[in-house]
């Protein structure tokens, strides 16, 4: 079986499940097994109120715990009459020196005084029968029988009698006098699992914790299951996806629900907006050629034709076929400099050092005055640009030879497309960290569909603008590759003299 990113999802939580619920199962079980015995010892010492009443009234007798450490069979009497539970008139009969309950001459049966009944009728339900009365120790009790496990201690702590011996694991239950701590019984949990019942009950929970963790276990697995196949099954999609991409079918889209805000529809959005860039891409890479293989062809076909006029003996070769020739010549060879330079990666090929922008923009206007003055096309804004650039003259790092160039085909734009009588404004002003530069110009106005593609290779906006007036197209465009280069911004809008504006933003250097 190929474990998919899913299978292997699903066995790791599973996996997860499992041990999280062995762990859970383990611990509770030792913990049961560590606290039931504290938890009997507790309800066993809460059921030994009489017996705390009797040392009460003992003491209360014969003021210290000295009989008991004289006789310790005087602690196995107390153990045998509930004394203390007829009220505060009963009176505990005076100890004998041997320890026992009775009169002066040694009875060794203990008289029944009024209101005092053996402890055989009165002894609380569940609790063992004390060892006879003359045993210092308990032969014949369970290891686990609450008489074995209980300690008497005095008011600090010390234990009075040998016995069970005394640790911070017992329970202890006060004996007052008169509103005084005069000692404590204190009562030992039982060690482990004592009894038939306590194994039953254990085993009785632990069945129980193990069937409910089965259940929860089997649950989780299934819903684990739908939520991998829900959350990996995009995933899938998307590597179906991408194989398509692969496969040049370029405009392929995942096929699920792309809505949320979590990792997956994230990744699927993103897929999809690279989908549709890269079929955008393909789609400009094939429009360029095309128009690549058209801006090339014309000038062949020009020079073809008028070469096979030529060998027709249509034509006669003259200084006008020459002329035409070297035109178009002339066209095709800068048809693919123009090219060079906008596939040529521009960041690699500029000359970085400190450039006064406003400068360059000066010198390209002043050599561009005979040119503009041909087309008949005034130039205006010199005299502010030349107040500005005395004053704050901005600074930036750039390529002053590549910033030359822009300016120089923004003014030839103008000067190629501006109406005979029309004119060309420069303008600039800094503001804060950047210099803003604007090239607007008169009528006509691109349409204002054309105005954001202006900046693609080969886009003409103007129908009239045929190759022979309007250039290869490739002049704004490689304004907007320079410009990027320098980290700066560029965007064509209307004019308000009727023509075109081309604004360029550039970053400058704090002075």
């Amino acid at each position: 079986m190929r474990l998919t990113l899913q299978r292997k999802f699903f066995l790791a939580l599973a996996l997860l499940i499992l041990v999280l619920l062995a762990i859970f199962v383990a611990s509770s079980r030792l913990s049961l097994q560590r606290g039931i015995g504290p938890y009997v010892a507790e309800v066993e010492l809460s059921r030994l109120d009489w017996l705390v009443a009797n040392l009460e009234q003992a003491y209360a007798t014969e003021g210290s715990w000295d009989f008991v450490k004289r006789d310790p069979r005087a602690w196995h009497r107390l153990q045998l009459f509930n004394i203390g539970g007829g009220g505060p008139n009963r009176v505990l009969p005076p100890f004998d020196r041997d320890g026992s309950f009775g009169d002066r001459r040694g009875d060794r049966r203990p008289p029944r005084p009024r209101g005092i009944q053996p402890q055989i009728d009165v002894l609380p339900p569940r609790l063992d029968p004390p060892p006879p009365p003359d045993a210092l120790q308990y032969p014949r009790a369970s290891a686990d029988s609450v008489y074995t496990r209980m300690a008497l201690l005095a008011a600090d702590g010390t234990q009075v009698l040998a016995g069970h011996p005394y640790s911070d694991r017992m329970l202890r239950k006060q004996i007052n006098v008169h509103g005084h701590t005069v000692g404590y019984l204190a009562l030992a949990p039982i060690e482990g699992l004592g009894t038939r019942a306590d194994r039953a009950f254990v085993a009785q929970q632990s069945t129980f914790l193990l069937l409910t963790g089965a259940a929860g276990l089997l649950l989780a697995l299934l819903i684990s299951a739908v939520m991998a196949r829900r959350w990996l099954q995009p995933v899938q999609r998307l590597a179906d996806a991408a194989r398509s991409i692969a496969g040049g079918r370029l405009e392929v889209a995942v096929e699920v629900p792309v809505h949320g805000g979590d990792e997956l529809a994230q990744l699927a959005r993103t897929f999809n907006e690279m989908s549709a860039a890269l079929a955008s891409i393909e789609r400009t890479r094939q429009q360029w050629l095309h128009d690549v293989a058209h801006e090339l062809r014309t000038p062949v076909a020009a020079m073809r034709a008028e070469i096979e006029a030529l060998q027709d003996g249509v034509r006669v070769y003259d200084g006008g076929t020459a002329q035409r020739l070297h035109g178009q010549v002339m066209r095709l060879g800068t048809l693919v400099e123009d090219l060079q330079r906008v596939m040529s990666p521009v960041p690699a090929t500029l000359t970085m050092e400190e450039v006064h922008p406003l400068h360059v923009l000066l010198e390209v206007a002043d050599a561009m005055q005979p040119r503009l003055a041909q087309a008949q096309v005034r130039l205006e804004g010199i005299a502010p640009l030349q107040a500005l650039s005395a004053a704050e003259d901005p600074v930036l790092r750039g390529d002053a030879s590549r910033l030359g160039q822009v300016f120089m085909n923004l003014l030839e734009n103008s000067a190629r497309y501006t109406q005979a009588g029309g004119k060309v404004v420069l303008a600039g002003r800094v503001e804060a960290s950047r210099l803003r530069i604007r090239v607007e110009d008169s009528a006509p106005v691109p349409a204002a569909q054309d105005l954001p593609r202006l900046f693609e290779r080969f886009f003409r906006g103007e129908g009239s603008r045929s190759r022979a007036t309007g250039g290869s197209g490739l002049g704004l465009a490689i304004c907007r590759s320079i410009v990027q280069a320098h980290h700066g911004a560029i965007r064509a809008d209307a004019s308000a003299l009727g023509g075109l504006l081309i604004e360029i933003e550039l970053p400058i250097e704090a002075t």
